[in-house]
C-alpha cells in the first residue's frame, strides 16, 4: 500500500507550517530514507484546535462505535504487519523480527481497549437522604497531546493512543524525529479505519516548542509522555504553571537477581537474548545483573561465550541478532558508559568497542562487564544501550539492597527456584513491574506502571484507560 508521510491536522495530509523538513535516516547505513516535514508549536496548535473541534462529536459516540474503528484498525495492522515492520525496521535498525512483534503488540492493543472502552463503568452510591440519588460517571478528558520515543515506535504510541480514544478523548501525535515514518503509517490506518477527521492528528517537529504549545494551550487537557527524566522534569516544571495532566514513562535502569538454586545455562542464554533486544534500547530493559557469588563465574563464562556468537548487522537481515543503535549520539553515551566503568574497576568480557566490520551505521558490539561497583556508571545509570554489567552477592538481603539502589522503579527481575525467596525478593523490590522468573512482566491486559523516578500514571489495562478518564458525581434531589 502506498502510505501517505505528511502531518495529519483535522482531515488534512499537511506540510509544515513553516514548510521545514527533516530527512530520516536509517541508522544501519546512515543513508536517508525520507524527507518529511518538520515542523513546531505552530503546527501543534493547529492540531490542538482540530482535536477540540472533533472532540464535541466523538465523545459523545458510544464505545460501541468508537471501538468498531479501533477494531478495525487493528486488523488493519495484522493484515499488513510485514510492510509496516519493514519500515520501522529501516528507521529505527531494530531486527525485522522483534519489529513484527512490535506491530503485533500495537494490534492487540487496539483490540482490547476496543472493548475495555465498553468498561469505563459508573457506580450508584446508596445515599443517607431518601430523597436523593448518588451517580457516578465517567467521561472522556479531551484533548490529549501524545510525545513519544523512539526505541518502541509504535508500541509507545499505541498504549496511549488506543486508550486515549477508546476513553471518547481525541489526540495529537508528536513522534520522535528519528522514527516519524512508523508514527506517520499508523495514522494512515486509523483515517483508512473510519476514525473522524480531527479525532487523530499528527504533528512532526521541534520537540521543545511542540512540547511547550501542549503545556500552554487550555484546550489541550493532557500530556502523554514517553522518554528520558529530564525532560520528564521539564514537562512537570510546565504542568505546575498550566496545571496541565501528565503521564510520564521516564525509563528505568532494571535490576535482574539471580539466585544458586537456578538452571545457570538456561537462565544465562534467556539473559543474553532479553537484554539484547533492539540492542538494549529498551525502558524495562535488564541492565544490573546481580549473581549470587556461587555461581558468577559459571554465569558469567557461559554469557560472554553466548553474547560473543552474537550477529550483528542490518536488522533486514534474517541473520542479524542485533541492530545499530539509533544515531551517533547514543553510540557515543555507550562507549563513554563503558569506558567509565572500566575506570572504576570492571573488567570488559566481550565486546567493549565499535565493531570492525562495519564501517557505516551506528554499530556497538554486545558487551559483558565483570565486577562492576556500585559507584560506575553501568550500575547507577541508565544504559539504554547493548551493555551487560555483571556484579555479585552474598545472601538475599544484599541483593534486595543493590537492586533499590536507584531512583529508578520500574522493572525488576528475580531468577529462582525458592518460592521463598520469589515472595520475599518480590515484595522487597521498588519497581512497579516485578518479573518472578519471567523476562517479559507486561501485558496488554494488565497495568504497565513506574515507581519512584521511573514515571506517573498508568499504562495498559483497565488502568491504562482510566488515565483518559474524568469522574464525574451527580447527585440528584
Amino acid at each position: 500500500m502506498a502510505y501517505t508521510y505528511l502531518q495529519r491536522i483535522g482531515g488534512n495530509w499537511c506540510a509544515a507550517a513553516n514548510f521545514a523538513t527533516k530527512n530520516v535516516l536509517n541508522p544501519a547505513t546512515e543513508e536517508a530514507l525520507r524527507e518529511v516535514p518538520f515542523g513546531d508549536g505552530a503546527d501543534c496548535k493547529l492540531g490542538i484546535e482540530a482535536a477540540a473541534k472533533a472532540f464535541p462529536a466523538w465523545s459523545r459516540r458510544t464505545p460501541y462505535e468508537r471501538a468498531v474503528a479501533l477494531k478495525r484498525t487493528s486488523d488493519l495492522i495484522r493484515e499488513r504487519l510485514a510492510e509496516l515492520a519493514h519500515t520501522t525496521t529501516l528507521e529505527s535498525g531494530k531486527p525485522l523480527p522483534q519489529a513484527k512483534g512490535e506491530w503485533g503488540a500495537a494490534a492487540d492493543l487496539f483490540e482490547w481497549f476496543a472493548e475495555e472502552g465498553k468498561r469505563a463503568y459508573g457506580r450508584v452510591i446508596p445515599s443517607k437522604n431518601p430523597a436523593r440519588r448518588l451517580i457516578v460517571v465517567r467521561q472522556p478528558l479531551g484533548v490529549v497531546g501524545i510525545i513519544t520515543a523512539w526505541n518502541f515506535p509504535i508500541y509507545n504510541i499505541a498504549r496511549a493512543a488506543a486508550a486515549a480514544l477508546a476513553a471518547g478523548c481525541c489526540i495529537v501525535i508528536r513522534p520522535s524525529e528519528y522514527t516519524p515514518m512508523t508514527a506517520m503509517e499508523l495514522v494512515n490506518l486509523l483515517v483508512e479505519a473510519g476514525v473522524p477527521d480531527g479525532v487523530v492528528n499528527l504533528v512532526n517537529g521541534q520537540s521543545s516548542s511542540i512540547g511547550q504549545e501542549m503545556l500552554d494551550n487550555p484546550l489541550c487537557a493532557k500530556i502523554h509522555f514517553t522518554g528520558s527524566p529530564r525532560v520528564g522534569r521539564i514537562l512537570m516544571d510546565g504542568a505546575s504553571k498550566t496545571i496541565t495532566r501528565l503521564s510520564l514513562e521516564l525509563g528505568g535502569n532494571a535490576p535482574v537477581l539471580v539466585f544458586p538454586d537456578v538452571d545457570v545455562n538456561q537462565v544465562a542464554a534467556a539473559a543474553v537474548v532479553a537484554k539484547f533486544r533492539n540492542a538494549g534500547q529498551v525502558c524495562v530493559s535488564p541492565q544490573r545483573f546481580l549473581v549470587h557469588r556461587s555461581i558468577e563465574a559459571e554465569f558469567s563464562e557461559i554469557v560472554s561465550e553466548i553474547t560473543t556468537k552474537l550477529k550483528i548487522g542490518n536488522g533486514l537481515d534474517e541473520s542479524t541478532s542485533m541492530g545499530p543503535l539509533i544515531n551517533a549520539r547514543q553510540r557515543d553515551h555507550i562507549e563513554q558508559v563503558v569506558q567509565q566503568s572500566v575506570a572504576h574497576g570492571a573488567k570488559i568480557l566481550t565486546g567493549g568497542k565499535r565493531p570492525a566490520a562495519q564501517a557505516r551505521g551506528y554499530f556497538y558490539e554486545p558487551t559483558v562487564l565483570a565486577d562492576v561497583a556500585m559507584d560506575s556508571p553501568a550500575f547507577s545509570d541508565e544504559i539504554f544501550g547493548p551493555v551487560l554489567p555483571i556484579t555479585p552477592f552474598d545472601d538475599t538481603a544484599e541483593a534486595i539492597r543493590l537492586a533499590n539502589a536507584t531512583r529508578h522503579g520500574l522493572s525488576a527481575y528475580i531468577w529462582t527456584n525458592d518460592l521463598r525467596i520469589g515472595r520475599q525478593a518480590s515484595e522487597a523490590l521498588e519497581f512497579g513491574l516485578i518479573g518472578l522468573n519471567d523476562w517479559n512482566p507486561f501485558a496488554t491486559e494488565g497495568p504497565f506502571t513506574g515507581w519512584k523516578e521511573s514515571g506517573i500514571g498508568r499504562e495498559s489495562g483497565p488502568e491504562g484507560l482510566d488515565e483518559y478518564l474524568e469522574t464525574k458525581l451527580i447527585s440528584i434531589g
